[in-house]
């Protein structure tokens, strides 16, 4: 959530950053409007409440003294009934003002490309060289029908469109790189978690998925208002929602494998087949708590992290900055990973790597004490380390034979058992 005094004191150059992301001038208008007569009831009312309290002091000293208090009571009564009237209509402004903020994008760094859509990102750079193959490659849900290890036709018989059975060595597959995954985020600092696989509004809110991006995720129906994870950012920082953590102990990194859960209630009719847009999928993500001074470091550093995945992995890949049109709504910077898919000729996400700032810390109330005793709000990171679908998809098409079999990347091969093709 962006910080409304700096709205209120930096109004121009926060119109001018969301504008870019497709705010209308017209919404930060109301707000400001909004906010100013919200800040007007405020005083209002202060100048009453002390109105009152003086009052009531000279009731006290009337009856002190033993005179007729009858007149300041009578006043003090007046000015109470005023000053609940009045703060029933802050209320109502408090409101107003809440609900045009906590749907505002974050504000983009100053080194973010500004464009209306993904057309508009910046290649940053190319890793890896793209495979060339003497015979017309396959596309892997035709590659893993044929190898008997992925079953998309009972998986919509069981459940529906977007749902898959994995069998056999693409189960294992599955499992081998989410653990090679794991075991690689270790090796650079962080700590393993196992999360919830749902999570009450109030973390959904903190991270920024609601109130807008209600319709993208699957909320259960009962009264407990538990939703299914989107993604294991969530329970992952809100690890430390409504919590002070002492500054010295960050940064703080955390990585976890989860089941994400996504309705694609705006990506209609896109990536109808295979592995690339699921309503359920695995994904292991990194999460970062930083020092402000040092977020963009961590960020850097996240990208490194999910780049190393990839080259170990023999992928080709490209990292990508998102433009201002293109970026998530928590984020105020963001660079994409994506990995080569050689039956689109094209490569494709595989890792969203953000930056947001405060945005989120503001929203949940995470916070960390400096060196003075001083309470400040820190920056929170996230990333893909990586989509494992999407990881199963780029090595059945960039590891194919001409045989129809799949080579395993040696990497994977003691996760495997020593498996080396899939065939």
């Amino acid at each position: 959530m962006l910080d409304i005094k700096q709205i209120r004191n930096n109004f121009d150059a926060v119109e001018t950053k969301l504008k870019t992301r497709g705010v209308s001038s017209e919404q930060l208008y109301e707000l400001r409007d909004f906010d100013a007569k919200r800040r007007e009831l405020i005083i209002e009312t202060e100048a009453l409440k002390k109105e009152r309290n003086d009052a009531s002091e000279a009731i006290g000293l009337a009856k002190r003294n033993k005179e007729d208090a009858s007149g300041a009571i009578a006043k003090m009564q007046e000015v109470s009934s005023h000053i609940k009237a009045l703060d029933t209509e802050l209320a109502v402004f408090d409101e107003k003002v809440t609900a045009i903020i906590e749907r505002l994008p974050n504000l983009p760094a100053d080194d973010v490309p500004v464009g209306a859509d993904e057309d508009d990102n910046v290649e940053v750079r190319r890793v890896g060289e793209i495979p060339t193959f003497d015979f017309e490659p396959q596309a892997h849900w035709d590659l893993g029908e044929k190898l008997g290890i992925l079953d998309w036709e009972r998986g919509a018989k069981v459940t529906g469109s977007r749902f898959l059975f994995y069998k056999g060595l693409g189960a294992r597959l599955e499992r081998a790189l989410y653990n090679f995954m794991l075991d690689e985020h270790a090796k650079e600092g962080y700590t393993e978690m196992i999360t919830p696989y749902m999570v009450n509004q109030d973390s959904m809110y903190g991270t920024g998925q609601y109130p807008k991006f209600k319709e993208d995720t699957f909320e259960l129906t009962d009264d407990r208002g538990f939703v299914l994870i989107p993604t294991a950012e969530v329970p992952l920082t809100n690890y430390y929602r409504d919590e002070i953590i002492d500054g010295a102990e960050l940064p703080i990194y955390f990585t976890a494998m989860s089941p994400s859960f996504r309705s694609e209630a705006g990506s209609a009719g896109r990536d109808t087949r295979g592995l690339i847009r699921l309503h359920q999928f695995h994904k292991v993500e990194m999460v970062k708590f930083s020092k402000p001074e040092d977020s963009y470091k961590e960020l850097d550093k996240m990208v490194e992290n999910a780049g190393n995945i990839l080259e170990k992995l023999g992928l080709a890949y490209r990292v990508v900055a998102l433009s201002t049109g293109d970026m998530g709504f928590s984020a105020a910077k963001t660079f994409d990973l994506e990995v080569w898919i050689p039956a689109q000729n094209t490569y494709r996400e595989i890792s969203s790597c953000s930056n947001t700032e405060d945005f989120q810390a503001r929203r949940a109330q995470i916070r960390y004490r400096d060196e003075d005793g001083k309470t400040q709000l820190l920056h929170t990171l996230n990333g893909s380390g990586l989509a494992v679908g999407r990881t199963v998809a780029a090595i059945l098409e960039n590891y194919q034979n001409a045989d129809g079999s799949v080579t395993v990347p040696e990497v994977l091969r003691p996760y495997l058992g020593g498996v080396e093709v899939i065939k």
